[in-house]
């Protein structure tokens, strides 16, 4: 288990209001520092930091069916760039589609999701290459 679910309106609202934003055609992504990460970490049976996530697809998006289908697709697109990349954990990642997410596919989603959360600075870059 990587990350949790983020249910509680409240977290969602801070992480509008406090987080840096990164937005894109398809999706804007909302980055917080999360204050509980001790707490759950501790909780934790393996005992590390997790990201705790939540998406965000509004009824301007479409119908029921479409927002559906778009939250599929940003799970998909999510889990696409956190099992190629190392992301930085103890965060608040909210994931709000926008009105193109309905047409759109899960790699375009996860292309821009990689380059939103690597403007974000959540991406480690492994600087191990050497250097003359």
């Amino acid at each position: 288990m990587k990350h949790l679910s983020l249910t509680e309106n409240h977290l969602f609202g801070k992480a509008y209001s406090g987080g840096q934003r990164s937005a894109g055609k398809y999706t804007a992504v909302y980055v917080l520092r999360d204050k509980a990460a001790k707490r759950l970490m501790v909780a934790n049976p393996e005992k590390e930091y997790l990201n705790r996530v939540g998406l965000s697809v509004s009824k301007r998006v479409g119908g029921a069916v479409v927002r559906s289908r778009v939250r599929r697709v940003l799970r998909e697109g999510f889990r696409a760039v956190e099992n190629e990349n190392k992301l930085k954990t103890g965060f608040i990642i909210v994931i709000a589609a926008r009105g193109a997410a309905a047409d759109a596919k899960s790699t375009d989603v996860a292309r821009e999701l990689r380059y939103s959360l690597r403007r974000l600075g959540l991406i480690e870059t492994n600087e191990g290459g050497s250097s003359k």
